[in-house]
């Protein structure tokens, strides 16, 4: 069976980027020499999917810092070539979070890694979430774009496990019930 995993952080008041999409309250906050568990988080994953806001914010980074095949869940994206330094690395789709889970499921993957906030919440609101690690980070941004949007019935969470790491850093491991 294929399931889905989120590593992601917010503010304290629950943002995962400014309205704009910036992150800069989120960069230099982590402390660079912290290990917060991404490396072991990613270990066993297969595949990355994510939404087309969350591509468009790494492409902005120096580097492409993916080495799993990435799957961009994208209608504006999904009839667009894929840029050449990406080719073999990244694909398009506008597909659903139900029929991505059973296209990966055919080629026997196992794991994947959800990331955004709207991609997490579709594949919340399809069940296809088994748990998530969110890191909480120690500063308000007042406004932007939420982890967590409207969903149309309570998703109840199991917390496995929670720490904080000396930068402030708290991050809490909840397992999706079912």
């Amino acid at each position: 069976m294929t399931s889905g995993h989120v590593f992601i952080a917010t503010s304290l008041d629950g943002f995962i980027a400014r309205a704009d999409g910036e992150i800069d309250w989120l960069i230099g906050r982590s402390g660079t020499a912290e290990d917060h568990g991404y490396a072991a988080f990613i270990e066993d994953k297969e595949t990355i999917v994510m939404g087309r806001g969350t591509y468009e914010k790494t492409l902005s980074f120096d580097t492409w810092p993916y080495d799993l095949p990435v799957l961009v869940l994208s209608k504006q994206l999904a009839d667009t070539p894929i840029p050449q330094s990406l080719q073999g690395k990244v694909r398009f789709t506008s597909a659903t979070p139900l029929e991505i889970v059973a296209d990966l499921a055919a080629q026997n993957v196992k794991k994947i890694y959800v990331d955004g906030g709207q991609v997490v919440q579709s594949f919340l609101r399809d069940g296809l979430i088994e748990d998530m690690v969110i890191t909480t980070v120690p500063v308000l941004i007042g406004t932007g774009k939420s982890l967590f949007g409207a969903l149309q019935h309570d998703v109840g969470l199991e917390l496995v496990s929670s720490r904080s790491f000396p930068s402030g850093l708290v991050q809490s491991t909840y397992r999706v019930s079912r």
